[in-house]
């Protein structure tokens, strides 16, 4: 697949479900942990995500970082938000941040292009 974007989708599914088969109750409450954190609640979906994103990019997750970005596409973010979002991660996280977040700008490319 020359598409990042579904290859990403491709082995996180594939991976995931390899998990959850092993039936590990951990696993299965930290995976329903973070889908319910991630429903509208107090914050919008939407916050939440730029939340997640900005989060990931701090921890350095690229694959955090390209989830959170998808959900934040499909939610009608704009780039200029994500951008807006992603910079204040720079500025918390310092230059380590960079090279994740050329990644960032390279899935976002990505997305657009789907």
């Amino acid at each position: 697949m020359d598409n990042i974007v579904e290859e990403f989708n491709a082995y996180r599914s594939k991976m995931n479900e390899k998990m959850l088969e092993d039936n590990n109750k951990i696993i299965k409450r930290i995976f329903n942990l973070d889908t319910n954190a991630f429903t509208e609640g107090v914050l919008s979906k939407k916050t939440k995500e730029l939340l997640g994103l900005g989060n990931s990019l701090v921890l350095r997750c690229d694959d955090c970082v390209r989830y959170h970005l998808e959900e934040c596409y499909k939610l009608g973010v704009t780039k200029e938000e994500a951008v807006e979002a992603m910079s204040i991660s720079l500025l918390i996280g310092g230059t380590i941040v960079i090279p994740h977040l050329r990644r960032a700008f390279e899935y976002w490319e990505a997305l657009e292009n789907n």
